[in-house]
């Protein structure tokens, strides 16, 4: 894996260059001081994954990230010692296509690099993912739901640029929405929680992380939040799992999706949203066959028509839609719901 660095401070360049050589296999593309030499070194030399620091003279983290993700796409994981002190500004940049943020590696008293193993973690994960595209996880077989009716369930998946658009969604819906929202976006555990509070300021209804033992409710917005995938029960709760073990995309679309198909008692919605790769679209096509309202948010709207695009080619979205026209589909489509189960059976 060609791994690029862009950080103004010389020690921070130094540690991540450790780090990254740590691992058999990994190399250093180039180097960059700040966000404007990374934005023409990237145009001349795409390497496999870029390590964007956020604070940075001439240029920041988050317009470096916004203008290489629209001349010359590819992984970018922001690495910063500034995350807490900083979310908006990190949601901004994931918005624009950053995949993920972690704190930037540090050396103790004696030299030794201090906290890498999330990076090389995230790192991992990375390589993995380039491969699993190629070869997507086959989800289960479904089961048919058992008899009962539950509230309107809304299912959204996204990765690459996913929190301004799932933001940009959730932020339309009203107060009293009759139906359960469940987020399943590509996030390490430890950033989840700032992702619930940043959501929770763009939205009317209440946002929270997914415990297990959960059962998805009415007017509520559940957040996966653990490394491990979310999916949910026969008995309607939602419980976190390790397996797939193997499978890079943390917590994964497809995993969700596929559980719904089997163990949710009625229909609802769920969207695929802009990411990388096709995690999320072989479930959003077990959605469809179980007759879901399926979506998938179009190319032009998209940070990476990546996982939106494997859906439309697999035949999974009944419709494709601009982010803009996704958050009423989604109101029309529950309205509906919302009449025909107001009738005897």
């Amino acid at each position: 894996m060609r791994v690029a660095i862009v950080n103004d401070l010389a020690l921070a360049r130094e540690v991540l260059r450790r780090v990254v050589l740590s691992v058999p296999g990994y190399s250093i593309a180039w180097v960059a001081c700040d966000g404007a030499e990374a934005v023409h070194k990237a145009a001349a030399d795409r390497p496999d994954v870029i390590l964007m620091d956020l604070v940075m003279p001439v240029m920041d983290g988050v317009e470096s990230t916004r203008r290489i993700m629209a001349q010359n796409p590819c992984p970018i994981l922001l690495v910063t010692s500034s995350v807490c002190s900083n979310f908006g500004k990190v949601y901004e940049a994931m918005g624009y296509g950053c995949l993920d943020a972690v704190s930037t590696p540090t050396l103790d008293r004696d030299g030794k690099v201090q906290d890498g193993e999330t990076l090389l973690a995230r790192l991992a994960n990375l390589e993995k993912a380039s491969r699993v595209a190629l070869a997507p996880m086959t989800p289960p077989p479904i089961a048919r739901p058992s008899a009962g009716h539950g509230p309107a369930l809304v299912a959204l998946g996204a990765s690459t640029g996913g929190p301004e658009a799932l933001a940009r969604i959730v932020e339309a819906f009203p107060a009293d929405l009759p139906a359960a929202v469940v987020i399943i976006q590509h996030i390490g555990a430890d950033f989840a929680p700032s992702l619930v509070h940043w959501l929770q300021d763009r939205t009317r209804l209440r946002v929270r992380l997914a415990s297990s033992g959960d059962t998805p409710a009415a007017g509520v917005v559940l957040v996966a939040g653990s490394n491990d995938h979310l999916l949910l029960g026969r008995d309607r709760r939602l419980i976190y799992t390790p397996e797939p073990a193997d499978y890079p995309y943390r917590p994964s679309v497809d995993v969700f999706f596929s559980s719904l198909a089997a163990c949710w008692p009625s229909r609802g919605v769920a969207a695929l949203l802009t990411g990388m790769g096709s995690d999320g679209a072989r479930g959003l096509l077990q959605l469809r066959q179980a007759g879901w309202l399926t979506l998938a948010q179009d190319q032009a709207t998209s940070i990476v028509y990546g996982m939106p695009h494997a859906a439309v080619q697999m035949g999974a979205a009944a419709k494709v839609l601009p982010l803009s026209q996704l958050a009423p589909a989604i109101l029309s489509e529950i309205g509906r719901e919302k009449t025909a189960s107001s009738y005897p059976k």
